[in-house]
């Protein structure tokens, strides 16, 4: 939503740096039409050339450059400064709203992320139960399996006192074998639930991994574009000084 309204602005900031445009051109044009029969032309006054000692050649020209600079600021076509004022607005507009935008990507990332790093960890505790019950369902199968050899059978049916002892020993052993059927299905799940959680950790990794390399991306480029800025906002004022005619 907020992405759309910056759009509708640019556009519209845009329209009127348009609308602006044809107006000022359209004003200019007839003040033109009008001043140009009105035009007198005015004697020229020659004044002689006046001797300058050779010291103070470098203060004249610095003089000159001073006054032709600014007739030149003076003769400046008004509907030109405002075309390039209305430029730099865009130009600025255009700026704030990259920036708005990679902003909203980053909060987007980093929310993203935080949901891929919850999700991880979700899944390795859902592991780390899973290998547990694992080591349990092991340690009864090794016991099951002890427990159904036949001296271990004997052992165990020898108290019940029966007249037929060989029923008590077949009902121990079917007994036995049903539970260890049961525990190896058990098992069976969980190491399909082992390799589905293996798979997923894997999966939420990655993608923890590919966020915070697109994050590290942005926040090196954010680096740079603001060094880069900083090193030409200090460059411009050194690139074009005022001159003085006092040097």
């Amino acid at each position: 939503m907020l992405s759309k309204l910056i759009r509708r602005s640019a556009v519209v900031l845009l329209a009127v740096f348009l609308i602006g445009l044809f107006l000022i051109d359209s004003s200019a044009q007839r003040r033109r039409r009008r001043t140009r029969p009105r035009r007198v032309s005015t004697p020229r006054i020659t004044n002689p050339p006046i001797y300058q000692p050779p010291a103070n050649d470098n203060s004249n020209d610095n003089t000159s450059s001073s006054s032709d600079s600014t007739t030149t600021n003076a003769n400046e076509d008004p509907s030109a400064k405002t075309i390039r004022d209305l430029s730099s607005q865009v130009n600025q507009l255009s700026t704030k709203i990259n920036q708005m935008e990679q902003s909203q990507r980053t909060l987007v990332d980093l929310e993203r992320l935080s949901r891929a790093e919850q999700r991880s960890s979700d899944l390795w505790k859902q592991l780390r139960d899973v290998e547990a019950q694992q080591s349990d369902l092991q340690a009864r199968a090794e016991e099951i399996d002890y427990a159904l050899k036949p001296e271990n059978i004997e052992r165990s049916v020898a108290g019940y006192g029966s007249t037929h002892p060989e029923e008590v020993r077949e009902q121990r052993r079917k007994q036995l074998e049903s539970e260890k059927a049961r525990v190896q299905k058990q098992s069976e799940q969980l190491a399909a639930n082992h390799a589905r959680l293996e798979t997923a950790i894997a999966a939420a990794d990655a993608e923890v991994e590919r966020l915070r390399s697109r994050l590290d991306a942005a926040d090196k480029a954010a680096l740079e574009n603001a060094k880069t800025a900083n090193q030409s906002e200090g460059a411009t004022p050194a690139a074009t000084p005022s001159p003085s005619p006092f040097q």
